[in-house]
């Protein structure tokens, strides 16, 4: 776990504390050094995205290129998308898991 680096716009982040703890989201917004803004398009909308200290995040090597080109051009991004962003990156570790 690499706690230094900082968040991206668009990268996958796996919830290590709070209720929804093992889940992935995505980073749509950054507070500043300590805090980022993460939706999943589920249970977290894109229009009330969670406030989340970014020491209880693990920063996932995937960076959605779908989400991050979305909220560069307009500032938004469907719940459609983030959903299929983190269903795409969950098959491709199950996927690396069997040994694909």
């Amino acid at each position: 776990m690499e706690y230094d680096k900082q968040p991206v716009i668009g990268q996958i982040v796996k919830i290590l504390r709070g209720r929804e703890s093992g889940q992935y989201a995505i980073v749509i917004g950054i507070e500043d050094q300590r805090f980022a803004l993460i939706a999943d398009g589920d249970r977290r909308k894109f229009d009330h995205p969670k406030k989340k200290n970014i020491l209880h995040l693990e920063l996932q090597n995937e960076i959605s290129d779908i989400v991050a080109a979305s909220l560069l051009e307009t500032g938004r991004v469907t719940n459609g998308k983030l959903r299929h962003a983190i269903a795409k990156y969950e098959e491709t570790k199950q996927r690396e898991a069997k040994g694909e």
